[in-house]
């Protein structure tokens, strides 16, 4: 069975999500742990995300991969859903309206990023004996400053810049609040900029 054709299941009449207030108890219930509120929730939302997603993103697979993440996002962050502020649904469509238009710029920066490369690449002159050479130095160097990082500055850096992935993403990968993860990416790459600084002061 496709991933799609798994995600359009629901518990509702004809596949319509439940009512909202039976969505906004199942997410209450998520935010204590319960896995089985988490799978009503998903089966009553899923094709919903879905869609919404898809609209975003265009590509399918991408749109499986985000739809995915969301409901990743939707298990983490739980605790902070307040129904006297408004629905289930409409908490859940935001995470994954948020999510989609994430990813979304992340490939476009990426594609510019890859784009500029290119230009740079095919415009400059090459000197395959010191772009080793100096390549090899430039990791090397990199490898000493990830080294002077604490384990958890480390891990949240390589997630995010080595993987590419968000605050967001970064906080629920390591099971920790998106501040605290804010907080040791920003931490981290002020000590790999003042690693660096000392590599080459020493090199």
């Amino acid at each position: 069975m496709s991933e799609h054709a798994r995600l359009g299941g629901g518990t509702g009449h004809l596949g319509e999500p439940d009512p909202a207030p039976a969505l906004a108890d199942l997410l209450v219930r998520c935010a204590s742990g319960d896995e089985r509120a988490f799978e009503g929730l998903y089966g009553a939302t899923a094709s919903r995300v879905f869609g919404l997603v898809l609209r975003l993103v265009v590509q399918h697979s991408l749109a499986e991969e985000v739809t995915r993440d969301v409901f990743a996002c939707v298990w983490a962050e739980s605790s902070r859903f307040e129904p006297s502020r408004g629905s289930a649904i409409g908490w859940v469509l935001t995470i994954a309206h948020r999510r989609a238009v994430d990813r979304v710029r992340s490939i476009s920066a990426s594609r510019t990023r890859d784009d500029v490369w290119s230009r740079k690449v095919t415009d400059a002159p090459f000197d395959s004996t010191a772009e080793s050479a100096h390549s090899s130095f430039e990791a090397a160097r990199v490898r000493g400053a990830l080294a002077a990082l604490t384990v958890k500055q480390r891990t949240a850096l390589q997630l995010a810049y080595f993987h590419g992935l968000t605050y967001p993403e970064v906080a629920v990968q390591l099971g920790i609040p998106q501040s605290t993860a804010k907080t040791r990416i920003r931490d981290g790459l002020r000590s790999l900029a003042s690693a660096l600084d000392h590599v080459a002061a020493t090199a």
